[in-house]
C-alpha cells in the first residue's frame, strides 16, 4: 500500500535523525532560525525515496528553497525535521513530517517521531493511526482542555499576538505546552493527549500532513481567523477537537486588534 511505503521511508529517514552526531548549524534568515546539515540530508533521503514510490509526483520541501506545484497531480509537501532547535540541542522532540496532495488536496499525512518510535498516519477517507491502532480526538471541553503552543520564535512580530492568545487560553483551560514541534502538538491533539494546538505563523511544510491526521481523527483545523489552511503560502495555524476548536471560536479568543495573522 501507498501509505506503508511512505512509512517505511520516513522511518528509515529517522535513524539518519537518530544516528547524527558533529553537526554542522548555519542560520537562516529570522532568529532563531536553523538548518543543519542532517535537515539537508534527511530531505534529500526523502526526496529520493518518495519519488521512487510517484516518479511523477512534485516535491516541496522546507530546505535549499525547494518550492514546486502544490495544485496539479501528486505533490509531496516535506518537513525532514521538524523542531530543528531541539535537534541541535537533543531535546528529543523532533519528528519527520510528510504530506501528499492530490490536485491540491492533501489526501495523506505521515509524521514520525524517531525517539518514541511513534509513526502516525493517515489516508483521507480512512481515519487515523498511531503505530497501525485507530485514534481520535478526545471530548474535552476548553475548561478541561490542554493546549499547546508554537512560539513563531523565527518571527518575532508575532511574539505579542502568541503570547496575549497564550495567557487567554491559559484562563480558559487547564494548562498549556510547547513541544518545539507543532507537527508532534497536532498529533497530541488528534490521539487524545492534548485538546487545541495554534501557531500564529507557519510554512505549508509544518502543517500538511498534520492537517490529515487531525481530520481523520475527528478533529478540525483552520487559520486563526477559521479561514482555509493553504498549501502555497505561510499562514496561521489553529487546530483542535470539534468541542475545543467550536469553543476558541465561539470565544472569540482570536479577536486581537492590529495583529494581522500572516
Amino acid at each position: 500500500m501507498l501509505i506503508d511505503d511512505i512509512s517505511a521511508v520516513a522511518q528509515e529517514a529517522g535513524e539518519i535523525i537518530l544516528s547524527a552526531h558533529d553537526l554542522t548549524v548555519k542560520s537562516k534568515p529570522g532568529t532563531a532560525n536553523f538548518v543543519t546539515d542532517y535537515d539537508i540530508r534527511v530531505q534529500r533521503f526523502l526526496q529520493e525515496g518518495l519519488l521512487a514510490i510517484l516518479p511523477d509526483a512534485h516535491f516541496v520541501g522546507e530546505e535549499n528553497d525547494c518550492t514546486d506545484d502544490v495544485f496539479h497531480g501528486y505533490a509531496f509537501i516535506v518537513d525532514p525535521i521538524d523542531g530543528t532547535t531541539n535537534f541541535i540541542r537533543d531535546y528529543r522532540a523532533s519528528s519527520i513530517s510528510i504530506g501528499l496532495s492530490l490536485d491540491g488536496e492533501i489526501i495523506m499525512g505521515v509524521v514520525y517521531d524517531p525517539y518514541r518510535h511513534e509513526l502516525f498516519t493517515a489516508e483521507k477517507g480512512n481515519g487515523a493511526f498511531l503505530n497501525r491502532q485507530a485514534i481520535h480526538v478526545a471530548a474535552n471541553p476548553l475548561s478541561n482542555s490542554i493546549i499547546c503552543l508554537g512560539t513563531t520564535s523565527y518571527d518575532r512580530s508575532k511574539t505579542d499576538l502568541t503570547f496575549t492568545l497564550a495567557r487567554r487560553l491559559f484562563d480558559a483551560a487547564l494548562d498549556l505546552r510547547r513541544s518545539g514541534s507543532f507537527a508532534l502538538d497536532a498529533c497530541a491533539v488528534a490521539c487524545g493527549r492534548a485538546d487545541l494546538a495554534f501557531e500564529a505563523t507557519l510554512n505549508p511544510w509544518d502543517y500538511a500532513a498534520v492537517s490529515c491526521i487531525l481530520q481523520e481523527a475527528g478533529g478540525k483545523m483552520s487559520q486563526l481567523d477559521s479561514t482555509p489552511i493553504r498549501l502555497d503560502r505561510p499562514g496561521s495555524i489553529v487546530c483542535g477537537s470539534a468541542i475545543a476548536y467550536r469553543e476558541f471560536f465561539d470565544n472569540e479568543f482570536w479577536k486581537i486588534k492590529h495583529t494581522p495573522f500572516s
